[in-house]
């Protein structure tokens, strides 16, 4: 492959659903085995464009795509590095199967569903391939104006409450991302992220409140779109309400939230730096206390979709608090940890789908409710998901947690996270085991009748939960490109170099002197 088509392969992932939703618009009035058939070929064709990005990063090289030739700073850069091209693909995978879904049926619950969701796409791989600050609040409003849609697709009193608290939580969000943004452009006078990583090293002392300030808004922002309580509180009604193909596919959204804030914490403000340490001493405390608020909700669930809700609470939680203990061992470990309860929200919510489809009137209340039809089917995926979910033994969910308790053994905070992530489990344990024989056990002969599922919707469930089985046959592999990912971002030298264009160890830069209104160009050293 020339070096030319590998540049033009990270603006791929925006290019196909950017053009499949387009051409989606122009086909509204075309019957809908044909929209069908366009939305999945583009989907499909996603998936190729992202397996071939990850194969071609996965040496260790940074990719980076100037629009319009103009060269970073000046210019808009897209970059793919592992971190990036992993999570297109997840990204990928997730849409593939939520796809197999909705073209089932559920796509016909409201207008323009795959339009929405080519667009969603469009905003999750920006997101991740940016190298430009004011660009990830382009792509986070991208794929939250494409969620605000997808979200209140179908309609309902309950989609409806949902999706205006949702709407205005966002709106705040998005606001202060402005402010944040702003800011540090005033004083930093750039917002390419690898051209803020060295003039932040090269602050000046009068400078440093005002850029930590901005920083720690920048950072509650994205803690906010990561579900980090307590501004976790929009999640569990929001995506309990949303359709199965688009509760799927938010299943990766929160982690948009957890990468950017690892992303800025050790590209921007990482290690050397003057405001190195910025974000790690709360989001540790923070992502414990996520986990505990997060396994109170999965207890006091009333249904399987809002149980399902709150355990990705309870994964956002134990994600932060791997990033939040700092050092490859545990950033590894969350990235692990990422890939296997991502997969297996997404699996869950597909289920919970079918589970309320057969039981009828009962839907998804854990009560008894009929006698089920293929209930040794449903059952027995609920089974082996719960078990993932729960981090048992030998599924993947039982590798991520013990890698981040490994990881945690050195923190001094060592006591609290043994505690909470292994009560978390226990009480996850409980809610699970209870939903479980409550749904495929318990019965009521006034509960109505039960249908059989359609087991073609059966198939994505079964697929995700056997990639799941796959991160435990093949984990000695995944983890070692997790790590050797982990190394890569944990030392953003060479991604500053490749943005730039120059060496990696010296990097000339054009600094605004805020104090004398003048411009130094000093030789910064990176660490």
């Amino acid at each position: 492959m020339t070096q030319l088509l590998q540049q033009h392969l990270v603006i791929a992932p925006l290019l196909v659903p950017l053009l499949g939703g387009i051409l989606l618009l122009l086909m509204r009035g075309s019957a809908t085995p044909l929209r069908r058939l366009v939305s999945m070929l583009s989907v499909q064709l996603l998936f190729g464009v992202a397996l071939l990005l990850l194969l071609t990063v996965s040496d260790g090289r940074t990719l980076v795509y100037a629009l319009g030739g103009w060269p970073a700073p000046f210019g808009i850069v897209l970059v793919a590095d592992r971190l990036a091209a992993m999570l297109v693909l997840l990204t990928a995978l997730l849409a593939l199967f939520a796809m197999m879904h909705a073209i089932q049926g559920s796509d016909r619950s409201g207008r323009q569903f795959h339009v929405l969701f080519q667009f969603q796409l469009l905003g999750l791989n920006g997101a991740f391939l940016t190298g430009d600050l004011f660009n990830l609040f382009v792509f986070f409003e991208v794929l939250l104006i494409a969620s605000y849609g997808l979200l209140l697709h179908g309609g309902g009193p309950d989609r409806s409450r949902a999706g205006l608290h949702y709407v205005v939580v966002n709106l705040v969000g998005s606001s202060l991302f402005l402010f944040a943004v702003g800011t540090l452009y005033g004083v930093l006078g750039t917002l390419n992220m690898a051209d803020m990583a060295v003039r932040v090293a090269a602050l000046p002392p009068a400078d440093r409140a005002l850029v930590q300030a901005a920083g720690l808004l920048l950072c509650l922002v994205f803690a906010l779109k990561a579900a980090l309580a307590p501004l976790h509180l929009w999640l569990p009604r929001a995506y309990a309400a949303a359709g199965p193909a688009a509760a799927a596919i938010f299943a990766v959204m929160t982690k948009v939230g957890a990468y950017a804030l690892v992303r800025v914490s050790t590209l921007i403000f990482g290690p050397g730096g003057e405001l190195d340490g910025l974000v790690e001493p709360w989001l540790l405390s923070l992502g414990l206390v996520t986990i505990v608020v997060g396994s109170i909700g999965v207890l006091a669930s009333r249904q399987l979709g809002l149980l399902v809700s709150h355990l990705v609470v309870v994964s956002a939680g134990t994600l932060l608090t791997a990033f939040g203990i700092g050092g490859a061992a545990a950033v590894s470990a969350g990235l692990y940890y990422l890939l296997h309860s991502t997969l297996v929200a997404a699996a869950l919510f597909l289920l919970t789908d079918n589970v309320a489809a057969a039981r009828g009137r009962c839907a998804d209340r854990i009560a008894a409710g009929p006698l089920l039809p293929a209930a040794n089917l449903l059952g027995g995926l609920f089974l082996v998901l719960a078990v993932a979910v729960v981090g048992l033994p030998p599924l993947s969910g039982f590798l991520g947690k013990v890698m981040v308790l490994q990881a945690g053994l050195s923190s001094p905070w060592m006591p609290w996270i043994l505690a909470v992530v292994l009560v978390s489990s226990l009480l996850t344990l409980v809610a699970v085991t209870r939903a479980g024989s409550a749904l495929f056990f318990k019965t009521d002969p006034d509960a109505g009748s039960a249908t059989l599922p359609n087991m073609a919707d059966l198939v994505p469930v079964m697929a995700l939960g056997g990639l799941g089985i796959l991160l435990v046959i093949y984990a000695g592999p995944v983890y070692a490109f997790v790590a050797a990912t982990a190394a890569q971002l944990l030392d953003p030298a060479a991604y500053v170099g490749a943005v730039l264009g120059a060496a990696p160890d010296a990097v000339p830069v054009v600094a605004p002197d805020m104090a004398q209104g003048a411009v130094a160009t000093p030789e910064v050293n990176l660490p």
